[in-house]
């Protein structure tokens, strides 16, 4: 028992003597760890430049024009020479009315014309004669005053014959139906034998180029739309981007829903057609100075964008509002200023993780590693 006390003694010491060394002060010799590295970046600037600004709406293209071409004289339709979704031209004859008719009114008011003109120049004749006889006292008063009766009314047949010949030449005329304007045939109302009346429809003619598209501007982007300003427009099923430019507008905003309507003319390049739906982007400034970006220095996850600035050598995310997007930039609606540093390619990048610049040396090199690790 004795020998086995002081053996656990012994061990005890021994234990407390070891703990005592390890619980001695530190090696001041052995290095500390070292701090984390700052990661090299590259960098860009957020610049201004000039973007065009345009506003973005809808609206509906129609018919430039449209007629409802009727008959302005009684009759039977002799001939139609178009068709549903003809084209046509200002001044071509569409149909024909009873032109045999009409045709004879005029030989008969050009006949009657000219007996007229016949009795009107003996009439004169006549009174000619009266008033030398009346010089030399052989006719009497009452002969001179015939004789200027007489003349007065052939005059007035004349006028009265050359009315009837006028009217007849003007139904032979309106006889031979003709289009209003360049356009297309959207509708034929009556066909060979019909009779019509005088104002029977005989065909709808619709004018497609240039075509009427309608928009709706809100009121707060109203004040920027100015007559003669560009618009390019897009329809459904077509890749095409057509121009336009705007040629009227209302006067007024609606109250019902405060939007002011705006019309532009779009020339038919001919995938268009009235009734399409279209969008379309009002050019309201050519070139508005504005932020911009690289591309390369955006990240965008889960909906949301932000870039990465250094401030006082570490990182620092910055959410952002973008827009537009070209060549080599995106545009920057909020976020950032004019001028500030954005990280490129900041992909794994956290707020306050040590940053340093390259430079334009060791990015060259760092490149060419990469280029030359991935062959």
């Amino acid at each position: 028992m004795k020998f086995g006390w002081r053996y656990f003694g012994f061990s005890g010491g021994l234990f407390a003597l070891l703990l005592l060394v390890s619980c001695g002060p530190a090696d001041k010799t052995k290095p500390a760890h070292a701090a984390t590295a700052p990661r090299p970046v590259r960098v860009g600037r957020v610049e201004s430049r000039p973007m065009e600004r345009a506003l973005h709406v809808v609206g509906t293209l129609s018919a430039r024009d449209e007629a409802t071409v009727s008959a302005q004289v009684a009759g039977q339709i002799e001939k139609n020479h178009v068709d549903f979704g003809d084209r046509v031209t200002a001044g071509q004859e569409l149909v024909l009315i009873d032109v045999t008719a009409y045709e004879t009114l005029v030989r008969q008011s050009a006949a009657n014309l000219a007996r007229a003109n016949a009795s009107s120049a003996n009439a004169a004749q006549n009174l000619r004669r009266v008033q030398e006889l009346q010089k030399e006292k052989i006719a009497s008063t009452s002969d001179l005053e015939q004789a200027v009766a007489e003349s007065g009314k052939a005059q007035a047949d004349v006028k009265s014959s050359e009315a009837t010949d006028a009217i007849a030449q003007l139904n032979l005329e309106r006889s031979r139906v003709r289009a209003p304007f360049d356009g297309a045939v959207a509708q034929r109302l009556a066909s060979v034998g019909d009779y019509v009346a005088i104002g029977t429809p005989i065909v709808r003619i619709v004018q497609t180029d240039p075509l009427r598209l309608r928009l709706e501007v809100p009121e707060r982007e109203s004040v920027a739309i100015r007559p003669g300003q560009s618009v390019r427009l897009t329809v459904d099923g077509d890749t095409n981007s057509y121009p336009g430019r705007i040629v009227r507008i209302a006067p007024a905003i609606r109250e019902a829903d405060r939007m002011l309507t705006v019309e532009a003319d779009v020339p038919n390049q001919g995938g268009l057609r009235a009734g399409l739906f279209a969008r379309a982007e009002i050019i309201v400034n050519a070139s508005e100075p504005a932020l911009s970006i690289p591309p390369n220095a955006l990240v965008a996850f889960a909906g949301l964008e932000k870039v990465v600035v250094i401030q006082a050598g570490q990182a620092a995310e910055k959410p952002v509002t973008t827009g537009r997007r070209g060549p080599g930039w995106i545009e920057i609606i909020s976020g950032v200023s004019a001028g500030e540093t954005v990280v490129l390619d900041p992909a794994g990048i956290r707020t306050g993780q040590p940053l340093a610049v390259e430079s334009a040396t060791e990015a060259a090199s760092a490149n060419k590693a990469k280029t030359e690790s991935g062959r």
